[in-house]
């Protein structure tokens, strides 16, 4: 029952082990939640460029239609 009085040297050190397991917990979940939002940045960055270079390969090939090139083709005969 001496556990239990205050003072000893053991309840100090394993009140300070419980509050450090709790700051790391909240610390944890804090950059859980950080990662979670930059991924979800991440994946609509990386979604807007697929956009972008989707509508610049279009402009791209319009450009050289009206400037008498052909866009490649795939297994074109030649002739």
């Amino acid at each position: 029952m001496y556990s239990h009085q205050k003072g000893l040297p053991g309840m100090s050190s394993l009140h300070r082990t419980v509050e450090k397991i709790k700051n790391l917990e909240a610390e944890k979940q804090s950059l859980l939640l950080e990662i979670d939002e930059l991924k979800k940045l991440a994946d609509a960055k990386a979604s807007a460029l697929e956009t972008e270079i989707a509508s610049l390969r279009e402009e791209a090939k319009m450009l050289k239609m009206l400037m008498g090139q052909e866009p490649p083709s795939v297994n074109r005969p030649k002739g």
